[in-house]
């Protein structure tokens, strides 16, 4: 909702606001519009509409009794089925009254300060600066089974063909980074898996309530949170509930594995400089030791998904999609922090700087809607806002995200782990010499 500074005048009979607006995702399923009723008991009717200016069509309306609004109050219109394939396209908001007499009409709030890309408002057939106070509800609408199977095909191709090349080199004696690190994994699986189950253990070592905390953390955070920003704040996001223990959940799943990886070098110093062990194991394990918390993390969410009513679809099985690729992007950064924490200890001090400020840059408890659109390229750059929105899709909407979705997370996950593998091939050698 764009906040509000000014009214735009009473809605008399005659008068008009209209509000155009660009469409950015494929379909629209309502919007919400700001009233003000000057403190008093008005009557009549004011009629909203949403047009399609290109085509000229009404897509939507409804004559609200002015009788029940309530002053400053947001008016939320739902639409019985979504507006499709409005992609790109400009759409208006036409608001009018065949009632209102001057003393006996109600208003719409504005900003007479805010200036947008490709929105425009129009009092009276009058071009005025500033936005009116509004919000509409865009959705993906996307075919679930195309993205999903083709996808899948495609990656499960990759796979095979890449499984075919390894094989292909190890029969001809050939070496590479991913026969090697197979190679590792098949040797050192034991190891592997005891330091994953000791990280697991450690963390829990003397509490009362022990794994339990898993499920019990992010439901508290969620009520603390839910309370501050629906009650205090009133944040008007739809089924705030679940959009919010998503991002707690995914979010504090990066921090915590992060956190742990960061000094996953450093504390194993004794055991490094006595035996053998490839050193990317202890950064992987404590990733790996943080995603069986965030699978336990994972019941807190589907259970207020079911408390909040939420539509649960096939979508859902998009979910390990979007939670792989965050355990990848965090290994990519577990290897390139720890690797920094070798050589330069103030690393954890500044990453406690770093993280609490991607955590305010993430849109957690807040929707993305508010920031400014000359931020909004900040925001697309931030990996963690992109496995956030893809979860969120997939279980609030039920749909599919769009193709450009699936791609932006592989990158995301994908270039931080290239990045770490190079950085921490290149300095594990002195690691020795450092810690």
């Amino acid at each position: 909702m764009v906040a509000s500074t000014t009214p735009v005048g009473e809605i008399l009979k005659g008068s008009s606001i209209k509000q155009s607006f660009l469409v950015e995702e494929n379909a629209i399923d309502g919007f919400s519009l700001k009233f003000a009723t000057y403190n008093r008991h008005n009557t009549g009717t004011v009629t909203v509409q949403l047009i399609d200016e290109a085509k000229r069509n009404i897509l939507f309306e409804k004559k609200l009794d002015v009788s029940y609004l309530k002053d400053n109050s947001e008016v939320a219109l739902h639409l019985d089925k979504p507006v499709e394939d409005v992609s790109e396209k400009v759409l208006s908001l036409y608001i009018f009254s065949e009632t209102g007499t001057e003393g006996n009409a109600v208003t719409l709030w504005y900003n007479n300060q805010e200036k947008r890309k490709n929105q425009s408002l129009y009092i009276n057939n009058k071009l005025v600066d500033g936005v009116l106070s509004f919000s509409v509800s865009e959705k993906r609408v996307v075919s679930f089974s195309t993205n999903y199977f083709l996808g899948t095909g495609i990656i499960g191709l990759l796979i095979i063909l890449y499984g075919i090349n390894l094989f292909i080199k190890q029969r001809t004696g050939k070496h590479s980074f991913g026969l090697n690190l197979s190679n590792a994994l098949i040797k050192y699986k034991f190891l592997l898996r005891q330091l994953v189950l000791r990280d697991f253990k450690t963390k829990y070592k003397r509490s009362f309530l022990g794994v339990l905390w898993s499920f019990l953390n992010p439901i508290l955070t969620m009520i603390v949170q839910y309370i501050v920003f629906s009650t205090i704040f009133k944040s008007n996001i739809e089924n705030f509930m679940v959009y919010l223990l998503i991002g707690i959940v995914l979010f504090n799943f990066f921090l915590e594995s992060i956190n742990m990886g960061l000094m996953s070098i450093v504390d194993n110093s004794s055991l490094i400089t006595k035996v053998y062990i490839p050193k990317y194991i202890f950064p992987v394990s404590r990733v790996l030791s943080s995603t069986i918390n965030l699978m336990i993390s994972l019941i807190p969410v589907l259970i207020v998904v079911l408390i909040t009513h939420t539509h649960i679809t096939w979508a859902l099985l998009l979910l390990p999609f979007s939670i792989v690729c965050t355990v990848v992007f965090c290994i990519g950064i577990s290897l390139i922090l720890s690797s920094a924490m070798v050589f330069f200890r103030d690393t954890q001090f500044l990453w406690n700087v770093v993280s609490m400020l991607w955590m305010y840059c993430t849109p957690i408890f807040y929707p993305e809607s508010i920031i400014p659109e000359k931020l909004l390229v900040i925001l697309k750059m931030n990996p963690m806002y992109h496995f956030i929105r893809f979860s969120r899709t997939a279980i609030m909407e039920g749909v599919s995200p769009e193709p450009k979705a699936y791609l932006l997370c592989a990158i995301a996950a994908v270039v931080p782990l290239i990045i770490g593998v190079i950085i921490f091939k290149k300095t594990q050698d002195k690691f020795v010499l450092n810690i």
